[in-house]
Formats: C-alpha cells, structure tokens, sequence
C-alpha cells in the first residue's frame, strides 16, 4: 500500500491551494489557535411583553454550571445543582428573556429545576420526579396512619350545606379519602372527621369565605308628573329611547339593552342622575301639593350584593272562568314592577342591574264558554348602569294618558229633560302624565 503524505486544502479567494507533506505542519505552527468566545454575557434591562428581562449569550463549549452560574447571577439566584449535572454546550442567544434561556438549557441537557423563593435548584428531570414521587408517596403514607379527629365548626354567616358541597366537590376537595362530613341544619354546623391538617385546612378556607355579605338598601319612589317638570326637580336625561324621539348623552357608566317598541307603546327608557344637591322629598311634596305631581309608592327594600330585589305596584283584575264544577273567579295581574339587583364594586360604587316591566290591561277575548279574559300587555326594558353610594336614578319615559271629561252647566236649568242640554257643554280633555321611578341605592356600613 502506498505511503500517503499529509494534505490540507486552503482557499483564498479564487485560489484553491493544496499543501502536502512538510507544509501542512509549517502552515500549522503559524496559524493562531482558534479563539473562543469569552465567558461573558450582555445584559439589557429592557423589558420584554411578558416580563422577563432579556439576555444575550455567545458561548462554544461553555460548561453547564457555568451557563446556569451566569443566568442565577443575573436574577439573583442561589444556584443549587446535583452531581448528575455534567457537560458544556454551544450557544448563541441575542435579546432572549432570561427564562425562556434557562428552560432551552435545561431541555438541551434533559434537565429540570425547581425554583423556591431565591434558591434555584437544577438537577436531570429524572431525578427530581423520583424525589417528588418519593415524598407524594411518604405523604400518602403518613396521612394513612395520621389519627382521625372530630371536630364540630360552626358557619356563621354561609349556609352549611353550601361548604359541604365546596368541599366534597372533586375540583375543590379539602377532604381525604377517609375523611367524613355531615351538616346540622337547625344549628348551621359543620361536624367533620378528619385527619388535624385537613382540619386545619378547613378553617382556613373558613375564615377566607365565611364573611357577612354587604347589603344594600334600595329606596324607590314611583311618581307620576305633569310633562315638562324635569326641569324643575333637577333631571337632565343622559339616555332617551322613546316614542318621541331619540337621544343619547351616555359618559361610559350606562349598559342599555332596549326592546324594540310597538307602534303606539307607552314605555321607553330614559336615564338621568340627579344633578346637584336637590331635596327630592321636598321637592315632590311641594308638586304633590299643586296638584302637579302625585306620589304613588315609596318602597324600601334591603337586599345583599348580587341578590335581586323586586317591587311592585299594581291591581289584580278579576274575571269569571266556567269549568265542570262551576263558575269561578280568576285574576289577572297588571302591574309596574322593578327588579333591581346591586352588586358593590371595590372602590364601594354600586353596579344596578334593572328591569322594568309595565303591564297594562288589553282587551277582554271572548271564550268559548261565554266568558270573556282580559288580555295583559306587557312592556319591559333592561339597562345596567353604575351609580354611587347614595346617588340617585332617575328612570322615566314610562306615560300615561287619562281622558277627563268636564261638565259645566247653569245650576237647576241644566238638569230639566230635553232641554237641559241647552244650559250645558261638555268639554274632553286628553292629559298625558309621565310616570317616574327614582332609585337610590345606600351601601350598609353597619351589620343590621
């Protein structure tokens, strides 16, 4: 076999130039040795979307621990490895946040870590779900032999039967296999078998939830007033959606969900908040006493947060039903109600879920039986608006149209027969009333 002298092929430029033999080693000794790159790392402090701060790294055959000992420097870390953790790596990163370096390391080298307060823990992945495995398993093991112990808990202010339900729920369970839980209704008490650490478990889950619910006291007033007095108690609309036009002056607090109107409905809706200082009782009484406004109902109704409350102001109308045992006398139901559900934001404003509903009586359909139902004519609106604590609301557009009918007669002589007519006219007049509802809703500060 023929001897093969050495050979080393350099390009430069155009020129391909092959060595052999003793110019292979000469042009060896006078090349430098190849440079790596220093282990180093450059650090910027700006910030990427998801928080972590970036870090650029450049590194040929740098060791782990070394790689890790610059990332935990760079957080602040104290850096904790295994033995198992071994070798070096090549890398080049530019502008990479600083985490997602450290996972592509780790998943380079099938490592994990495990990160508790400012100790970083590295070590293979296959070592440290061995350890987790180990101490799940010793964990299980002392909960088996752990003594049961009864203890009685009382609920104060949640009802029992819902934290039983909390707690033997499979997403939520605060109780182990062997452990048991029962509920004394008539004393609102929990009895509950268990090991001392799930014991203690509940009653911190108990002293997170079992709390007074705030409440909220909801003051209505239902009126009816003669159009053109909202000036005078100091409405001024921000929201109207009604028969007679449109118009809207919204500032962002205000979620109106309307339904469409029918030709000739009589409700649509109007928001406003009470501007100034105004006295409303006192303004009310004094338009009550002209004969300009009349005060229908003023309901007062304490609710809890995010529980409804609903009130009513109507007439129960009566009508005969013939069946096999006889006539009988039903009732339908026409009225103005308002269903109010507040919910209390965290910078104490309240939030009024509101549903108006109007019910007026329609015609009377005759049946088959002779007897005649009155129909219901059911309008409502819904609307969501954010007041605060103690402001009034003022929703309107709900009218109301009364037919009077005046006599004027010349006293004896309008009432001979025949011609009493001649000492007597008679005159329509078709008066339209709006009928207005002011809520305001009060935060309860005081347990009552």
């Amino acid at each position: 076999m023929p001897h093969q002298l050495p050979r080393r092929v350099q390009k430069e430029g155009k020129v391909l130039r092959v060595l052999l033999g003793s110019a292979v080693n000469a042009a060896a000794a006078t090349e430098p040795p190849p440079v790596r790159a220093p282990v180093t790392a450059r650090v910027t402090e700006h910030r990427r979307h998801h928080g972590s701060k970036p870090i650029s790294m450049n590194f040929q055959d740098i060791p782990v621990r070394t790689a890790l000992q610059l990332i935990a420097d760079f957080n602040g870390f104290n850096l904790v490895t295994t033995d198992s953790v071994q070798g070096s790596l090549t890398l080049r990163l530019e502008q990479v946040p600083w985490d997602q370096a450290l996972d592509t390391i780790l998943q380079v080298r099938g490592l994990d870590k495990r990160i508790n307060g400012n100790i970083l823990l590295v070590a293979p992945a296959a070592e440290l779900a061995l350890q987790e495995q180990k101490k799940l398993e010793s964990r299980q093991a002392r909960e088996v032999l752990a003594p049961l112990e009864t203890e009685f808990l009382q609920v104060n202010y949640a009802r029992a039967a819902d934290v039983v339900a909390l707690l033997t729920n499979e997403n939520t369970r605060l109780l182990s296999e062997r452990g048991a839980i029962a509920v004394d209704d008539r004393t609102n008490m929990l009895v509950i078998r268990e090991t001392r650490e799930n014991i203690d478990n509940v009653h911190r889950m108990l002293a997170l939830l079992d709390i007074p619910i705030k409440q909220v006291v909801i003051e209505a007033r239902m009126v009816t007033i003669n159009e053109g007095l909202e000036e005078e108690l100091g409405i001024n609309w921000e929201y109207r959606n009604d028969t007679r036009g449109q118009h809207n002056q919204t500032d962002g607090n205000f979620n109106v969900n309307l339904p469409l109107a029918s030709e000739g409905g009589s409700i649509g809706l109007q928001i406003a908040k009470l501007s100034g200082d105004a006295i409303l009782d006192l303004e009310l009484a004094a338009l009550e006493r002209e004969n300009r406004a009349e005060i229908i109902a003023s309901p007062r109704v304490t609710t809890s947060s995010q529980k409804p409350a609903v009130i009513q102001q109507g007439v129960q109308i009566p009508y005969s039903t013939v069946s096999d045992s006889g006539t009988n006398v039903e009732f339908a139901e026409a009225f103005l109600s308002l269903n109010v559900t507040p919910q209390i934001t965290p910078d104490q404003r309240v939030v009024l879920d509101l549903v108006v509903t109007q019910d007026s009586v329609g015609e009377f359909i005759p049946q088959a039986d002779g007897s005649q139902v009155p129909s219901i004519n059911a309008q409502s609106v819904t609307t969501q608006v954010l007041v605060n604590d103690g402001e009034t609301l003022v929703l309107g557009g709900i009218y109301q149209q009364d037919m009077l009918r005046r006599v004027s007669k010349v006293p004896v002589l309008g009432d001979i027969p025949v011609v009493g007519h001649l000492f007597k006219s008679t005159s329509d007049t078709n008066r339209k009333r709006e009928l207005i509802i002011f809520v305001t809703p009060r935060i309860v500060h005081d347990n009552i």
